[in-house]
């Protein structure tokens, strides 16, 4: 499937090609003929199979309107985006997690979307759930989890659908600090060992420099890429090393900058 003006996201791409997600010239925009609200413009970004990109900006510069556009719940207005390894899997900033079922049904709800045969479903869940260090939780229910399990058990359900491109959407925004940073160890590791693709959407800057290899700055609305940086430091990194904290602070005044420029226009 070729998208032209009125793209949704294309699938079809072939498999050798050397991103996971490309965005070319898309744009997105809300409201009725005659009265639209332009919220991202003229977009054009790759994500090269297995990086880690965050995504950063200001409170409405369209950054989790582009991850619904890459996974599919809506469609951009011009533009195309290539997804070449199929549909991508979407982690919420809550867990969305069905309280009725327990962690391994939750996990085991994907697979079976996906395609697998009942038979294998039990020990896959319970590999994934291995995966993000939650053994032994297959039976327990969500009001038995703790916050940051929640959102382990959330990563490990997106995971079960087997995509080569993971959209993260301000993941553990709604966590405590020491939780945030276990499970900013926990997604590095598991990353590292899956070789998947992330774009990973946060307002923490020092989370994105923790976490990506390169980080992306829109504008404030509508939404454009104004420039990004290259994170060059050694894994395993923590929030507090000095490496982390001197490239946060570069990022945080040019973020600054940008929110100043469009408050004066």
């Amino acid at each position: 499937m070729t998208l032209a003006l009125d793209s949704t996201v294309d699938e079809d791409a072939t498999a050798e090609a050397d991103y996971a997600v490309r965005f070319a010239h898309v744009s997105k925009s809300f409201g009725r003929p005659g009265k639209q609200q332009l919220v991202l413009d003229d977009i054009s970004l790759d994500v090269a199979p297995g990086e880690f990109v965050t995504l950063i900006g200001a409170s409405g510069c369209g950054k989790s309107t582009l991850l619904n556009l890459t996974a599919g719940l809506d469609a951009a207005s011009t533009g195309r985006i290539s997804v070449p390894g199929g549909r991508p899997a979407l982690m919420f900033q809550e867990h969305a997690l069905f309280p009725w079922l327990t962690a391994g049904r939750n996990i085991e709800l994907a697979l079976r979307l996906r395609g697998v045969p009942k038979a294998e479903r039990r020990e896959e869940a319970e590999r994934l759930l291995s995966l993000v260090r939650l053994n032994g939780s297959y039976g327990k229910r969500v009001h038995e989890l703790s916050g940051g399990m929640r959102q382990r058990v959330a990563l490990a359900r997106a995971l079960a659908q087997d995509s080569q491109l993971l959209l993260m959407d301000e993941p553990f925004a709604a966590l405590d600090a020491i939780t945030r940073d276990v499970l900013h160890e926990e997604l590095t590791r598991i990353w590292s060992e899956t070789g998947v693709s992330v774009l990973f959407v946060t307002h923490n800057v020092r989370e994105a420099v923790r976490l990506a290899q390169r980080v992306v700055l829109l504008s404030s609305r509508p939404g454009r890429v104004v420039t990004e940086w290259r994170v060059d430091i050694e894994h395993p990194r923590r929030i507090e090393d000095a490496e982390v904290s001197a490239l946060s602070v570069e990022i945080t005044e040019r973020l600054r900058e940008e929110i100043r420029r469009h408050g004066q226009q």
